[in-house]
């Protein structure tokens, strides 16, 4: 039994949370393990109604879960940056999800812009420090409002909080990849403080895993090469804010955001799993919204809970489903409903 926490959110956050969850009642039945999800009004309408945007009392009670299955947060009427400071990034912070996971993964059938590439090119995960840097919200304004303005943004990086990312990355590309590569991506040329720390910890800690082969490579190199040769890439691992870049691009790479799902992790601890495309509000309601990247981040729920079978056959039933069934995985084109799609990969399931 696992305790679910299910938050839909805005947008186009509820159609897709129905269509993650028709899939895991679909393997819970098949794989013998057993949901229980709570449901929490969380978002852009309960602010406009309420002034809340996460209570604390309700903080509370999200730390007792197994797992977060979040839709989508972004409203049109709320001013920018409070839904995400004031819900995203504080769940991040006050849960400690130190891991932003993103598996980059391109499925049989789905359309790349990276000429001449396919699926055997296009398969590598980024691991995203997701609690530090330029997001930990240090810095300040001084004279604001006047000519002599001054705005100062900090990125703070601790030896506790690289070492903790950098030692997940190596954990997961030990037991979880096949070709065992670590790259670590940086800016060491400019960035000379931040980044000579996460480099020699990269190098101090590496030894330990014999088995992973390491190389290094700057930020532009890396954005360069994910397009020209995405095949070099196994694991990625990065601070905060170039990981939040590079995995734009991946999604982009993959097929679009409409199959680009994502893990915020504290491995032991209640974890969120949400689709990387946001609350679309243009397409909420309409029935069009491609479901597969909330379908895909409950099978990374799943593996995150233990249940390795049932996440690795979800995956399986979306490539499938993509290759053979659908038209393209922009909202509206797809030649089915959102909830239609959720059904061919529960049956597929």
């Amino acid at each position: 039994m696992y305790k679910i926490a299910v938050l839909p959110g805005d947008g186009t956050g509820t159609e897709q949370v129905q269509a993650g969850m028709r899939v895991l009642e679909a393997a819970q039945d098949k794989f013998g393990f057993k949901l229980d999800p709570v449901q929490y009004d969380l978002g852009g309408e309960r602010y406009m109604r309420t002034g809340e945007v996460l209570p604390e009392s309700v903080l509370k009670e999200l730390k007792q879960f197994d797992a977060i299955f979040l839709g989508a947060i972004g409203h049109p009427d709320v001013k920018p940056g409070i839904l995400e400071k004031g819900l995203l990034l504080k769940l991040r912070f006050e849960l400690d999800l130190y891991i932003n996971l993103r598996p980059v993964k391109l499925y049989p059938g789905v359309f790349t812009p990276v000429k001449d590439k396919g699926p055997e090119d296009i398969d590598f995960v980024v691991v995203r420090e997701n609690t530090e840097g330029l997001y930990s919200g240090a810095g300040g304004f001084l004279r604001k409002g006047t000519p002599q303005e001054v705005a100062v943004q900090e990125s703070v990086n601790t030896r506790f909080g690289v070492e903790r990312c950098l030692r997940y990355a190596f954990d997961y590309c030990r037991a979880k990849r096949r070709r065992k590569k670590l790259t670590l991506c940086g800016k060491t040329n400019v960035l000379t403080y931040a980044f000579d720390l996460w480099e020699r910890t990269f190098s101090e800690i590496g030894p330990a895993y014999p088995e992973v082969e390491r190389d290094y490579a700057h930020v532009d190199a890396i954005c360069m090469w994910m397009v020209k040769n995405p095949e070099w890439f196994d694991v990625i691992v990065t601070d905060n804010m170039f990981g939040d870049i590079i995995t734009d691009l991946g999604a982009m790479i993959q097929g679009g955001m409409g199959i680009a799902a994502g893990g915020n992790l504290h491995p032991g601890r209640v974890s969120m799993f949400e689709p990387i495309g946001g609350s679309a509000p243009k397409y909420t309601g309409k029935g069009i919204i491609n479901p597969m990247a909330s379908i895909c981040a409950g099978a990374m729920m799943l593996d995150f809970l233990g249940q390795t079978e049932a996440s690795e056959k979800i995956e399986q039933a979306v490539a499938e489903i993509c290759s053979t069934r659908l038209k393209s995985l922009n909202a509206g084109e797809m030649g089915y409903s959102t909830t239609e799609v959720s059904e061919l990969v529960a049956e597929r399931l």
